[in-house]
């Protein structure tokens, strides 16, 4: 032994740290978790602020004042979230049994494709009453994402490939799609956006009840906000109070023990990517019908991408991903008074990977033992 090996360990900290993995997940972690990984983040994301010369306290008070400051920004962050509800329960239903989809950008994508050509095709002549062709342009949206889940999923059961880099690539076509057709057969004058849909195709929105309450002039809020919230309450009961919910958190926990229990790993592997491409794609029509009015190349804000970020914050919980998603909607809403492409991806970034880090806690107890 070395006559400075003593003084080496005199260096060492009085305990050690170690990881014994979890039994049992207390349920009152997920959400602690969830809320310490905001907190982390924007630590963070704080100290890069600081770091660039600006003042953390100052930003942070101003993203809050103008994505709730008064009723009309917080009208913008509803807007914003609509959509992100929905994408955000896309994610969550598909994650839970351990698909990876990551392609809710481009299923989003052809969803709003799918309910334009209702319009534009036109499937539907454009004067047909509202009551009937915003449900044609829903289920068209649907199924037009459920059809780009459809693949991957397919190739996912059958052949076992890898979903996470199908749905990925498929994100890319998904988009090259819609520019074809928004340059090309639906362009307006060559510009890369189509005609302006007419108003029986939109959806209502507060602002059109203005002549009865006229608190509610210039709100845009529309219709598909209760897209997410039903589809929060239908997703919940699937997985909570159903036999393929059931199946679905088998699979999820233990493949081979579900497929010993006789459950149909191929058809609900499929047909999961379906649903969780359909909502996704739901997402997309209700955009479309209600925010835009038109089909174009800038259509989404990265709400594919978000929702996947959304889903892990929210640990998969439907109702969480209503509020995980209001936050997210004004995080992109005030980010743009800010630096639109800086500093709210800058968050969104370090919050996913806080999440992702802070799964080790629901993994593994940490233990710290005197020396």
């Amino acid at each position: 032994m070395s006559a400075d090996q003593p003084a080496a360990r005199g260096w060492r900290l009085p305990f050690s740290i170690s990881f014994e993995q979890r039994m049992t997940t207390p349920k009152w972690l997920p959400a602690l978790t969830s809320i310490g990984s905001l907190i982390v983040a924007f630590m963070i994301g704080g100290g890069v602020i600081a770091i660039a010369g600006g003042n953390p306290f100052a930003t942070y008070a101003h993203l809050v004042k103008a994505a709730f400051g008064d009723i009309g920004v917080f009208n913008d962050t509803l807007v914003k979230a609509s959509p992100l509800m929905l994408v955000g329960l896309a994610c969550a239903l598909a994650f839970r049994m351990k698909l990876w989809n990551i392609g809710a950008e481009g299923q989003f994508f052809l969803g709003a494709w799918g309910a334009s050509a209702v319009v534009l095709a036109p499937l539907l002549p454009r004067d047909t009453p509202g009551i009937i062709i915003i449900p044609a342009m829903m289920l068209a949206g649907f199924a037009c994402g459920a059809l780009w889940g459809f693949i991957p999923g397919l190739l996912k059961a059958k052949f076992n490939v890898n979903e996470i880099i199908t749905t990925l690539m498929m994100n890319y076509i998904a988009v090259s799609w819609v520019l074809f057709w928004v340059f090309g057969e639906w362009s307006e004058s060559g510009f890369q956006m189509s005609p302006m849909f007419p108003r029986n195709t939109w959806l209502p929105r507060l602002t059109d009840y203005a002549a009865q309450i006229p608190q509610l002039a210039g709100l845009t809020l529309h219709l598909g906000i209760l897209f997410g919230v039903i589809g929060s309450v239908v997703v919940w009961f699937i997985i909570s109070r159903s036999r393929w919910g059931y199946e679905i958190r088998l699979i999820g926990d233990n493949k081979q023990a579900a497929r010993y229990a006789g459950v149909n790993i191929v058809r609900n592997t499929v047909f999961m990517m379906m649903v969780s491409g359909g909502i996704a794609g739901l997402a997309g029509m209700a955009e479309i019908s209600g925010v835009v009015h038109r089909l174009q190349g800038a259509i989404s804000s990265n709400y594919g991408f978000t929702g996947i970020i959304i889903a892990w914050l929210a640990k998969l919980n439907p109702f969480a991903v209503i509020l995980v998603s209001v936050l997210f909607g004004g995080l992109i809403q005030a980010g743009r008074e800010i630096q639109p492409s800086g500093v709210p991806r800058m968050l969104q970034g370090i919050i996913l990977f806080c999440v992702i880090a802070s799964d080790v806690l629901l993994r593994y107890r940490i233990q710290i033992t005197r020396r």
